[in-house]
């Protein structure tokens, strides 16, 4: 026998020794699974949260404008209270002065104001789309005083007169032309309208310069009235057509006052006497931020809930409609309230609270189910790559059952070879090596039924990364 020859042994074990050297440490994870599995995980987890926050809005701004009336006002005495209750939240209100609700509408309009105060029934010819309504916020009467020695019972028994209407641009005027105009008299006619307002028009009125005065709002002040009434041949009307007046301009409502309301020590007036008085809104934009537009109705009712000659108390502001739609956030606003952040947190912390609160939906509607679903998702892609071998395995010892011929079964060798090197050479996890070494014991056994007592090949190892 010959004998080997010196150094191969040692050569032999070097060359081992090299081969486990270079096999790479066992990994724990498959790095290639864990991305295939959480990557649509995440990707619709980012999709979520970027379709969510393209439908959340950003952090309320801390600044307003407001179109706020001629100085001295009543609408600018509202818009400065407004202005001192924003500022306790640090939101600025910025007044703008304006004529009236007429020139209120028109800046709301032109987006030059982001809300403003309009009287009911102020519209124009095409009215503009974004506009909402945040409520009614309180009544304003109208009194109409005129000279004659006999009370008048039609408005219409005005025709000729001179009558003080309001200036350009103010609510005032607004409503004396559509209610003159429903009772004939119009401009160019054979009265003659002119456009003193408030005290200007009182002193004309008593000056004997004008016969007839529309006064509304702040110039138709409890003291003013009350002057007018003393005066000797003044009469203030009495819209004893009210329910046909408030048919025929839905924006209008009746309010009955009984004797002496003015004036107990007097009795003036002297009998129930009935006014018409629309009512006025705060409109803004459509886009206004939901949590300033719960800032402003808060600030509504704290200005004008207290009761007063003209309304009870709590009987504003409410939600209803008139000219222009409810804000849905105004409606939800009068149903239940401010939200449940904004009741307990300061304003601006409440609303990055909230605006956290929907960014967190997707993540714990998503993300998070999506993520304990992962690891399942993650062993089933492995095992899938070892039962598709078992599917080719019983595939080939199917076909060994048959009769065949050797060259056949040369050929189903080669293949069952080449299904034990693409196990071996398959990388995965040592977690999942044990379930690589029960398939190859299972080709073992088919590669006995092909070629009965071909013993286990021992060199066989399989590759774990």
């Amino acid at each position: 026998m010959t004998e080997p020859e010196p150094g191969t042994k040692k050569t032999r074990l070097d060359a081992a020794r090299r081969r486990l050297l270079a096999l790479r440490p066992v990994s724990l994870v498959s790095w290639r699974d864990a991305v295939a599995t959480l990557g649509p995980i995440i990707l619709i987890s980012g999709l979520a949260i970027v379709a969510t926050l393209h439908f959340v809005r950003p952090a309320p701004p801390r600044t307003l404008t407001m179109a706020g009336g001629p100085e001295g006002s009543n609408f600018r005495t509202i818009a400065q209270q407004y202005r001192d209750i924003l500022a306790r939240n640090e939101v600025d209100l910025v007044i703008l002065p304006s004529r009236g609700s007429a020139d209120n509408l028109d800046q709301l309009a032109e987006n030059k104001v982001d809300i403003a105060l309009v009287q009911s029934g102020v519209t124009r010819a095409k009215k503009p789309e974004d506009l909402v309504s945040l409520g009614t916020m309180f009544r304003q009467p109208v009194s109409i005083f005129y000279r004659s020695d006999k009370p008048f019972t039609r408005l219409s028994e005005m025709e000729g007169m001179r009558i003080s209407i309001g200036r350009e641009g103010s609510g005032t005027r607004f409503l004396a032309l559509a209610l003159l105009k429903g009772n004939g008299i119009e401009p160019g006619g054979a009265s003659q309208l002119l456009d003193l307002e408030g005290e200007g028009a009182k002193q004309a009125l008593l000056s004997k310069q004008v016969d007839a005065i529309f006064l509304s709002g702040d110039s138709a002040s409890i003291k003013t009235v009350r002057d007018l009434l003393h005066e000797d041949g003044v009469r203030l009307f009495d819209f004893v057509q009210g329910e046909a007046y408030e048919r025929r301009f839905r924006y209008l409502n009746r309010l009955e006052l009984p004797p002496g309301a003015f004036d107990l020590g007097e009795n003036l007036p002297d009998h129930r006497i009935t006014m018409m008085a629309p009512t006025v809104e705060l409109l803004a934009h459509s886009h206004l931020h939901p949590a300033l537009s719960d800032l402003l109705i808060e600030a509504a009712h704290e200005v004008h809930s207290r009761a007063s000659l003209m309304q009870n108390p709590g009987e504003f502001p409410h939600p209803i409609e008139h000219d222009y739609p409810m804000s849905d956030d105004a409606v939800r606003y009068f149903k239940s309230g401010k939200g449940f952040a904004y009741r307990f947190l300061p304003f601006w912390l409440a609303s990055l609270v909230n605006r956290a609160g929907v960014v967190m939906l997707p993540i714990l509607v998503v993300l998070i189910p999506g993520l304990r679903f992962a690891p399942a998702l993650y062993g089933w892609r492995i095992r899938n790559r070892i039962y598709k071998r078992y599917g080719e395995l019983m595939a080939l010892e199917r076909v060994a059952m048959e009769p065949m011929t050797p060259e056949q079964r040369k050929a189903l060798l080669e293949q069952l070879a080449e299904i034990e090197r693409a196990i071996i050479s398959v990388k995965v996890p040592g977690a999942f090596a044990d379930q690589i070494y029960i398939l190859r014991r299972h080709i073992h056994f088919v590669r006995e039924s092909l070629v009965p007592g071909v013993p286990k090949n021992s060199d066989d190892d399989v590759l774990v990364s």
